[in-house]
């Protein structure tokens, strides 16, 4: 029962933001705080309790207080962040922001007038403007710090509780790589939880990249996508980390694991989601070329270089090698495994992300290309692309990238 109430107050709380003639004070904390306490604690609750209808509604009626409620979110994740996540109230704030603003900014980005919300600098509290930053940039800045985390994303090998946490700001995130694998040896003890909240951090990070399927075509090529060039700059303090954390996430997973038949029907598999949205997060960035982009009229700055694209073309041990080419052909091939029993072993469905990311490896790094093409695994990779090919022969889109890829 006390459950339904929390539900009911938190949906009278999105209700008011759309119903009240007058913009709700941003200083209101008490109505606020209502949209991240712990009244609501999982994903699908967010998205039934905020309906899409409300969120226009919301944008065209009371732009001031979605605008608010923006500032508000951001600003509990960068709190969060400054005092480095330590009790588990913060942690279920942060989820809780992270969601709402998953479910909101797809209805910001598809109205042109308000796309560029997001990159205006933060309301002044008596700072000097020059210093103030994009919302944006705080956003990343402060998921960014929050996939490194102890104790929230990562495990810390340091005694634990709010009183020893480990401040984020000053943390060497080199140091709690996710997987081990390229450039790292430490494989970290792996925790369900750890990797529910990275998998919500990384689709919060995905629905920012998402900006670029509300533009006009003509608008990509000169306007890169912001969101991921900040990512993938030099700004951004755990670019290397962050790449080869979801680079060995992806190419060590096994979901067959052991091989005990039907273990997937009995276990929850924390680790596929995650996978998956590493694995969206990497050729998404990937795609993000940005060497021979310039500047559209009107804008005097230069477009950083990607460096999760040069991280990956400068990989170079064949060991590196391996493990990635080991990785991709594991999961590539899962779908083709046979068993005696039926419906035994644990299937994987994203195969077009797995054929797009070994594509770009193989397109920015020839070395690697070099190195497949003398690997005793050729086959291990052109067999399921020849299966994948014949298994999607009615839908043009999946047929055409395994037409690339063979030639």
């Amino acid at each position: 029962m006390g459950n339904v109430d929390t539900k009911l107050n938190f949906r009278k709380a999105v209700v008011q933001l759309t119903s009240k003639s007058e913009p709700i004070d941003a200083n209101d904390d008490s109505f606020w705080e209502q949209f991240w306490s712990e009244n609501v604690t999982n994903v699908q609750d967010i998205f039934t309790l905020v309906p899409a209808a409300e969120i226009r509604a919301l944008r065209e009626d009371a732009p001031s207080n979605l605008a608010t409620l923006c500032y508000k979110a951001v600003e509990k994740l960068v709190k969060a962040v400054d005092s480095s996540c330590r009790t588990q109230h913060e942690q279920q704030t942060v989820l809780n922001c992270t969601r709402l603003l998953t479910r909101i900014l797809p209805y910001i980005f598809e109205d042109p007038e308000w796309r560029g919300f997001f990159w205006s600098a933060l309301p002044s509290q008596g700072e000097d403007e020059d210093e103030s930053i994009p919302l944006a940039q705080s956003l990343l800045n402060a998921i960014c710090d929050l996939l490194f985390c102890p104790d929230f994303t990562v495990v810390t090998s340091r005694k634990s509780g709010p009183d020893k946490a480990e401040e984020l700001s000053a943390i060497d995130s080199c140091e709690y790589i996710w997987e081990a694998g390229v450039g790292f040896a430490h494989s970290p003890p792996r925790s369900p939880i750890l990797d529910s909240n990275r998998t919500e951090l990384l689709k919060l990070l995905l629905t920012c990249f998402s900006e670029t399927m509300y533009q006009p075509p003509t608008d990509i090529a000169q306007n890169p996508n912001k969101w991921i060039a900040h990512l993938t700059s030099s700004e951004n303090r755990h670019a290397l980390p962050m790449f080869t954390s979801l680079l060995n996430t992806v190419c060590a997973y096994d979901p067959v694991g052991l091989g005990v038949p039907y273990n997937h029907l009995i276990f929850n598999d924390s680790l596929e989601p995650l996978v998956e949205a590493a694995l969206q997060i990497l050729i998404v960035t990937l795609d993000h070329d940005t060497s021979s982009s310039t500047p559209s009229e009107g804008e005097d700055s230069v477009v950083p270089d990607n460096l999760f694209i040069n991280y990956l073309s400068r990989i170079h041990r064949d060991e590196d090698f391996d493990f990635i080419l080991t990785g991709v052909t594991r999961l590539l091939n899962n779908p083709l495994v046979q068993t005696y029993l039926p419906n035994s072993t644990k299937k994987v469905h994203f195969h077009q992300e797995l054929l797009v990311f070994f594509w770009k490896m193989c397109d920015y790094n020839k070395k690697f290309l070099y190195f497949v093409l003398k690997s005793s695994d050729v086959l291990e990779v052109l067999v399921p692309i020849l299966y994948h090919l014949n298994d999607s022969r009615a839908d043009q889109c999946k047929y055409k990238i395994e037409v690339f890829i063979l030639s």
